[in-house]
């Protein structure tokens, strides 16, 4: 080949990277539009608050605050949301005091940290506002000048610039719904995407693919705290601005599902765990087994699109039900202990999308006992 093709080549492979790379930063923008838009406003109306108001004629402050004061109490509740935005007042204004008075510099750093972190101790005891405090306070005598004329205007600038952020929080919230679908399509899709190796490894008797499989059950932890964290913040966010209250009712959907799902995540782990132990034992003549972890990973791909459209659950349950029974079913020809152990972790997988699904505890076991056995009576009855 000769220059010119490899210079074509590159070339193309440069160009789609590149489409790739803007796709994934329009993506991002589009996403962010509410951020962008919050921050702007916050900020826009702050400073012009303080300044037709109050009548001050550069009120920085107002702005800084207002935007320090989004970014803090993003995904907080309503009574964390307005400690972490005193903290960020209290903080920019004993900064603007202490600076104008002593300068800059290293002690002086130590001394207004040390005195912002004193006077938010006197207001609550909540590490989130002390924290919020000592930051703001530091940023200020690093970033901004001194003032002329320290706490006469400032502070107000701060209150003004804080509570606006508090306002546009509530008239423009972020939506927790987006937030918490996109945290737990990951979970969704990597658990399923496990079972799916799992149940592969079973079929091919490899050893080396059940091992991978470990390997990505184990580093799943992650993505369910990350849902956890969505959740927590959409609550926050929905409880905060009466324009998203109407949220709370899907979010407590995730919410049940995400503390069964934090249980699958364990149980996929066990079971791939007993998967490999099958494997190196050399007992694979349960043909019925890879079937049955399919079904699971099934059920897990239907239970995510039950919680994003709210439809019918039915369709996740059906599919965990099946997984359960044929598994179970296996055990009438297959007693090993490996075999056991691979049916047990299928059962209990089960009962998490279960009860993930919305069933109850007693109601997810029943319905797996009525499917197993009658799973069994049908197998025993065809032999």
């Amino acid at each position: 080949m000769g220059a010119g093709v490899f210079r074509d080549l590159w070339f193309r492979a440069g160009a789609r990277t590149f489409r790739y790379r803007m796709a994934g930063a329009l993506g991002r923008l589009r996403a962010n539009g509410g951020l962008i838009l919050r921050k702007a406003v916050a900020a826009g109306v702050a400073w012009g608050v303080a300044h037709v108001l109050l009548g001050h004629q550069n009120p920085s402050f107002a702005a800084i605050a207002a935007i320090i004061s989004l970014g803090a109490a993003a995904g907080r509740e309503g009574r964390q949301a307005v400690e972490l935005v005193l903290g960020v007042a209290c903080g920019l204004a004993i900064a603007d005091v202490f600076v104008s008075a002593i300068g800059s510099g290293a002690v002086q750093i130590g001394v207004v940290v040390a005195l912002a972190t004193a006077v938010a101790l006197l207001i609550g005891e909540s590490e989130l506002l002390v924290t919020e405090a000592a930051v703001s306070a530091l940023l200020m005598v690093t970033l901004v000048p001194a003032s002329p004329a320290p706490f006469t205007g400032r502070f107000l600038d701060a209150l003004i610039g804080s509570g606006m952020a508090l306002a546009v929080r509530a008239v423009f919230p972020e939506n927790p719904r987006r937030k918490v679908r996109e945290a737990a399509r990951p979970v969704f899709g990597e658990l399923a995407g496990v079972l799916e190796e799992v149940a592969g490894a079973l079929e091919a008797g490899d050893l080396e693919w059940a091992e991978r499989a470990l390997g990505r059950a184990r580093a799943m932890d992650g993505r369910v705290e990350d849902l956890r964290e969505a959740l927590s913040s959409g609550y926050g966010a929905s409880r905060l601005s009466p324009a998203r209250r109407r949220a709370l009712g899907e979010l407590g959907f995730y919410s049940t599902a995400a503390g069964q799902l934090d249980l699958a995540v364990r149980n996929v782990r066990v079971l791939a765990r007993a998967a490999r132990a099958l494997i190196r034992s050399g007992h694979l003549r349960a043909q019925g087994l890879p079937a049955a972890v399919r079904q699971l990973a099934g059920s897990v791909g239907a239970l995510g699109v039950y919680l994003e459209r709210l439809e019918n659950p039915g369709e996740a349950r059906a599919l965990a039900l099946e997984a359960a029974a044929g598994a179970t079913a296996v055990l009438v020809e297959h007693k090993e202990l490996e075999t056991s152990m691979l049916v047990g972790q299928i059962r209990s997988t089960a009962v998490d999308l279960l009860q993930a699904s919305g069933m109850s505890y007693t109601e997810s076991l029943q319905a797996l006992d009525e499917a197993a056995i009658r799973r069994t009576s049908e197998v025993q009855s065809a032999r």
